[in-house]
């Protein structure tokens, strides 16, 4: 029995993209939509929500050396 391929949204603009080795941009449709997310990372418009860190906490050497 053949599988479905799978389809997913593209991050950036939504449009239905086949989940398959043959996309090289995937989980995005081409490479201007990965790029302009990687821009949004970039410009930190996009982030992991969490507490940041701060030089005066406890594991602060770990990232600061």
């Amino acid at each position: 029995m053949p599988s479905i391929p799978l389809k997913v949204k593209c991050p950036t603009c939504q449009r239905q993209v086949l989940w398959s080795t043959a996309n090289t941009f995937r989980p995005f449709c081409c490479e201007r939509c990965k790029l302009i997310d990687l821009g949004e990372w970039a410009a930190e418009e996009k982030v992991i929500p969490g507490n940041p860190i701060t030089p005066d906490s406890d594991n602060a050497d770990e990232f600061y050396n």
